[in-house]
């Protein structure tokens, strides 16, 4: 399955494409939100994990835009995130994410475990 990671911290960018890459994923990396609208654009994957606060364009508005693409509104969007009040999550969900992952209570370990239990509610 591929996968599309958009996550400006570099380290814990490289923890989780490690762990995806080691259980069988193929994952692409992104650092803004421009860079990866133009990642999914090119290679649509079965699932993204987007961070909110990127330079340039928010995880949001990434959000916004792959609502308004027929190509790439039906991909789940798992967001990530330091944020964790009411406010961010509901915003969200209602632009159509799938989960919200806050950083500091998920190690990537279990970050991929959330990750394969969707993907297995999703395609299974």
């Amino acid at each position: 399955m591929k996968l599309v990671i958009v996550e400006d911290d570099k380290f814990l960018r490289d923890l989780i494409v490690r762990k995806l890459s080691s259980e069988g994923f193929l994952v692409k990396e992104a650092t803004t939100g421009e860079e990866g609208l133009q990642v999914l654009r090119e290679d649509p994957p079965q699932l993204v994990l987007l961070d909110i606060l990127l330079p340039g364009m928010s995880g949001y508005e990434v959000l916004e835009a792959m609502q308004k693409n027929e190509q790439l509104k039906s991909i789940p969007v798992v967001m990530l995130s330091n944020l964790g009040q009411k406010e961010e999550v509901a915003r969200a969900e209602s632009l159509g994410a799938k989960d919200f992952l806050i950083k500091a209570k998920y190690t990537p370990g279990e970050i991929v475990t959330r990750i394969k239990e969707i993907l297995n509610e999703l395609y299974m």
